[in-house]
């Protein structure tokens, strides 16, 4: 119960991500005001929290509509005395628009994607950011965590994607240099390949596809990590001592995974996507390498870019 007494928020946790990010703070101790647009799947993980012993608060709010927000953080400062520890920027509302347009390009796609994609996610996260700062600023210390992806640094999925995940690493980024001397830290997670219900349905479910891009990339998420890993990333991370070195940092699940040494819930070591011996393994005719190369030889970020060109 490292986090007992705490409060937290977690946007759009009535499934995925941040559903898992949400058991993890709860099953620590915190108190977690969870959002979403749907009643009755925020209740399914209200149940979820409770039946592990946690306390959880489900909040309608559509991370689109400026008076929901307000709301809510005017309803945590009544209710908790302004106390707010941890806000998790992680809804998102365009995975279905995502999967749905898949080989299309963007002059072939309704711009309309762009609002589906960026509204609920980028926009939402700086204006809920906004409200938390003026609470932890007031307090002199906090979190915020963006959850960000891959995406942010090379071509995924699509136009609209990729420059929002950039815009949203750049967000935790400049945030963090105007929280810094109030004692507030600002991180962009990025989770790996994440296992959650809508990639169930979207991608692992679907019969295989004749491309060989296509069957590697049903692979990685088969292989992905689970829903809480990155909530268990972020309750070590919250309770690190040296947290204000990390502020302003693009964090993935595998580097935190490595710091405190933790694995998944499910007991699996976490897939460190910037270890060479992985890299090899995905890679056309080197794979035969990754046998003989130590899984603690990691190359620099950007070199990522290699494990994913030739899907």
């Amino acid at each position: 119960m490292s986090l007992s007494g705490w409060v937290c928020v977690v946007t759009g946790a009535s499934r995925g991500i941040g559903r898992g990010i949400a058991l993890q703070l709860s099953e620590a101790g915190a108190t977690v005001y969870i959002t979403g647009r749907q009643e009755n799947t925020l209740k399914q993980t209200a149940a979820q929290v409770k039946e592990r012993g946690g306390n959880c608060v489900p909040v309608i709010c559509d991370s689109t509509k400026d008076a929901d927000i307000q709301e809510l953080f005017e309803r945590i400062k009544q209710e908790q005395n302004g106390r707010l520890d941890i806000l998790v920027n992680n809804a998102y509302s365009g995975v279905q628009d995502i999967f749905g347009n898949m080989g299309n390009k963007f002059w072939e796609t309704e711009p309309s994607i762009w609002d589906s994609i960026n509204n609920a996610g980028l926009r939402g996260h700086y204006f809920f950011s906004v409200y938390a700062a003026r609470l932890m600023v007031a307090q002199g210390q906090g979190l915020i965590v963006t959850i960000s992806s891959f995406g942010g640094m090379r071509y995924l999925f699509n136009v609209p994607y990729g420059v929002g995940k950039a815009a949203c690493d750049r967000l935790a980024a400049d945030m963090a240099v105007e929280l810094r001397s109030r004692g507030v830290a600002s991180v962009s997670l990025w989770p790996g390949a994440v296992k959650t219900e809508l990639v169930s349905q979207l991608i692992l479910s679907k019969e295989d596809s004749s491309s060989g891009g296509q069957s590697k990339f049903k692979k990685v998420f088969a292989d992905g990590e689970t829903t809480e890993l990155s909530g268990r990333c972020i309750v070590n991370l919250a309770k690190d001592k040296n947290l204000m070195s990390l502020s302003g940092k693009i964090l993935m699940t595998a580097d935190l995974a490595r710091r405190y040494g933790i694995k998944d819930v499910d007991g699996r070591s976490v897939t460190d996507y910037t270890s060479i011996k992985y890299l090899l393994s995905q890679a056309p005719y080197l794979s035969w390498l990754s046998a003989v190369v130590p899984s603690f030889v990691r190359v620099p970020r950007f070199v990522i870019n290699l494990a994913f060109s030739h899907f």
